[in-house]
């Protein structure tokens, strides 16, 4: 088991920035993929940023430019920098960590934190 712990949402005017972290702890092997999902209301859990396992990285295109993802490999850490925060950008935000055995794939979701960029 994996579990994950993530910090860092809130309350933030347009233009603003927030950090986002997720620490993940238990049985974590030496392959990893992580990364960001997030969900609106009324919508799919969407792709934000991640980390493949070959530790390339994606982001959604609503995104580019304006969020960062970044790691501590040491900590098994994974941030998200969101700087000129929209509010379409409001959302629970997901860290996922997947971690891999061999050709097993262990997956695991951290509980959200709610991000809301409003004046």
């Amino acid at each position: 088991q994996v579990q994950l712990v993530e910090s860092g949402g809130g309350l933030v005017q347009p233009g603003g920035s927030l950090r986002l972290s997720c620490a993940a702890s238990g049985s974590i092997f030496s392959i990893n993929a992580m990364g960001w999902y997030r969900q609106a209301p009324g919508k799919q859990r969407e792709l934000v940023a991640a980390f493949t396992s070959g530790g390339s990285t994606n982001y959604a295109g609503s995104v580019k430019g304006r969020f960062t993802i970044s790691r501590d490999n040491a900590k098994n850490t994974v941030y998200l920098q969101m700087n000129s925060l929209k509010p379409e950008d409001t959302a629970v935000y997901y860290c996922n960590w997947a971690t891999f055995s061999g050709k097993v794939e262990y997956d695991y979701w951290g509980q959200g934190t709610q991000v809301t960029v409003s004046s």
